[in-house]
This record gives C-alpha cells, sequence and structure tokens, in this order.
C-alpha cells in the first residue's frame, strides 16, 4: 500500500487500485473451475534432496581440482584488488567485476 501512495503523491499519472484485504484469497476459494486448481491437496511431497557445493564431486562431496584453482586465484586477485587499490593503482571506474575478469585471464595464462 505504500508503493501505491508514494506513486500516487509523485503523480506519475498511473491508475493504480489496490486489491482489498483478502480479495485475492476470497477469489480463489470461491472460484472452482479445474484450471483454478492445478494442485490436489493430496499431492505427494517433493523428493528430499540434498544440497552439495558447487563444483564438487556427487560421491565424496570434495570440490574438484578446478573449482579448488578457480577459488585460488579468486583468491589472489583480491588480495591483489586490495594492495592495488589501497596504492592507488587501480584504474579510475575500474570495479572489481572487471579487475576480477582480467585478474582471472592473466592468472589463467599463467597457469595457476
Amino acid at each position: 500500500m505504500k508503493i501505491l501512495a508514494c506513486i500516487a503523491a509523485a503523480g506519475l499519472g498511473i491508475a493504480l487500485t489496490a486489491w482489498p484485504a483478502g480479495a485475492f484469497a476470497q477469489q480463489t476459494k470461491t472460484d472452482s473451475s479445474p484450471a483454478a486448481s492445478t494442485t490436489s491437496p493430496t499431492t505427494a511431497p517433493a523428493a528430499k534432496t540434498t544440497k552439495r557445493k558447487a563444483g564438487s564431486s556427487k560421491s565424496t562431496g570434495k570440490l574438484s581440482a578446478g573449482r579448488q584453482a578457480a577459488i585460488a586465484r579468486q583468491r589472489a586477485c583480491g588480495a591483489e584488488w586490495k594492495a592495488d587499490k589501497e596504492a592507488g593503482k587501480i584504474a579510475a571506474g575500474m570495479k572489481w567485476p572487471k579487475y576480477w575478469s582480467d585478474c582471472n585471464k592473466r592468472k589463467k595464462a599463467a597457469g595457476m
């Protein structure tokens, strides 16, 4: 409701109306068409999935060699970023994503 008030106060000329409290819930309760009920109350629960770290081996749960190398490159580039930023060696307008991209390419070319 606050968003609607802000839009109206800004005078954007957008005609917006707020839903009355509980109107959507009432609409879904009274709508008995087959399209309205997409799930049945007797649906079985979804199969339990286990979370694992990205880049990990499915059987052991350990990180792959490529993922370990990527993490090492990112940490090394992060340390370089901090040192270069404190020393004023970062070009004006350079942001971390661009620096990381360039540094990652350099590290890969160097065999890291």
